[in-house]
């Protein structure tokens, strides 16, 4: 059975990602002897990163994953992007816009440029998509002139892809580059869009951050999921905000990027669960023979077949925002000289107990650490459903 593998977006939330593919690609087989046999890798934002170094490493995925690991453990707010007064005093231009053709953001994305282009073994990951390692690699990213969803894709040889998909998402079929990958992590506001072609592109999080509609449209019938929401029920009893505060621009952003790039997760898995309960259902009462027939009236009518597809999703077991408000506090001596005071207080980790806008820029080495360790320990606490999911009547 066909699996994929469909990674999230979420700034320096992306170190959990990166802690749950370690346990996944490297701890499992290690415990098992057996190594996942992923075919599609469909990733948005910090998950197109964290997707383009996977594809890169799919010949050998244990040795690659503590490669990523050492990666992310090892950054500084330096590898990712600057910022200083002058960077402050231009926001007026991130407001009002630029006549630079490639735009302008809050902060220069210039290091994570140079970080992507370096880190990502470019030849080898398109080496592994033309031997047939994985199928295809797709990227997600948001065309600024229309606000439309474009996925670009590469595939291996013989392997075909759709020109679009539900909700008028646009399939373009190309070899993916640094500049995909950038575009896609490019925050509105906060980075600059990243010119592909003659257009502007930018987090790609926008409408599409879990990307398993490429995925399901390229033929997955298993789908590892992992996503990076605040998970429901456990903030505490620590308010967001203190008793009498109003939100600044900063916190509202925060929670703007997680209706945008978090929340959907939810909803995409509770989608597929009531398309598998109608097959299921269309099959006890017409018979094996229902979806055959269904599928035939769609193709007739110039839709996709449809079938059952199976999700194991992964999310974070304790909220994120709140980790990154309290490292932040603790750590506040030390990122007054990294960050500079007018981006500490531009984070607004105020008196309240979330730091959402934080989570998504704290590319620091210790936090990522703590997200990294937390990755691990969600997807080991899943290990027995994880390798029936992944192997099936393999013997774990």
């Amino acid at each position: 059975m066909t699996l994929g593998v469909v990674l999230s977006g979420g700034g320096a939330r992306g170190a959990y990602e990166a802690g749950v593919l370690s346990y996944v690609f490297g701890d499992l087989p290690r415990a098992t002897g057996h190594v996942p046999q992923i075919k599609l890798i469909c990733g948005t934002s910090v998950g197109a990163v964290n997707g383009a170094f996977l594809a890169s490493v799919a010949d050998d995925p244990i040795a690659g994953m503590s490669r990523l690991i050492d990666l992310w453990t090892g950054l500084s707010l330096k590898d990712i992007f600057d910022f200083s007064v002058r960077h402050a005093s231009r926001i007026y231009r991130v407001l009002l816009g630029s006549e630079q053709s490639a735009g302008v953001g809050l902060l220069d994305s210039k290091p994570m440029s140079s970080m992507i282009g370096r880190e990502v073994n470019w030849r080898r990951l398109s080496r592994n998509i033309e031997n047939g390692c994985i199928d295809a690699l797709t990227v997600s990213t948001t065309q600024v002139s229309t606000g439309r969803t474009v996925v670009w894709v590469e595939t291996a040889p013989g392997v075909t892809s759709p020109y679009s998909l539900p909700g008028g998402v646009i399939m373009r079929k190309d070899k993916i580059h640094p500049e995909h990958v950038l575009a896609s992590a490019a925050i509105p506001l906060l980075f600059p869009p990243v010119l592909i072609g003659s257009d502007l592109y930018c987090e790609g999080g926008l409408r599409l951050n879990t990307p398993m509609a490429p995925a399901i449209h390229f033929g997955a019938e298993r789908l590892l999921v992992v996503g990076m929401a605040t998970p429901v029920g456990i903030h505490g009893s620590i308010p967001a905000l203190a008793p009498g505060r109003a939100p600044g621009a900063t916190f509202l952003l925060g929670k703007v990027l997680n209706a945008f790039m978090l929340d959907h997760v939810t909803t995409d898995l509770e989608e597929l669960r009531r398309m598998n309960q109608m097959i299921e259902a269309g099959e006890r009462a017409y018979g094996p023979e229902f979806m055959s027939k269904v599928n035939t009236e769609l193709i007739k009518a110039g839709h996709l077949p449809r079938r059952q597809v199976q999700a194991f999703a992964v999310r974070p077991s304790l909220d994120i925002g709140r980790l990154a408000g309290e490292h932040l506090r603790k750590n506040a001596r030390r990122f007054n000289t990294e960050l500079g005071k007018t981006f500490l207080r531009l984070l607004d980790i105020g008196e309240g107990a979330d730091a959402d806008l934080a989570s998504y820029l704290l590319f620091d080495g210790d936090f990522a650490t703590r997200l990294v360790d937390l990755g691990r320990r969600d997807a080991e606490a899943k290990r027995d459903e994880l390798a029936d999911f992944l192997f099936g009547t393999q013997d774990p």
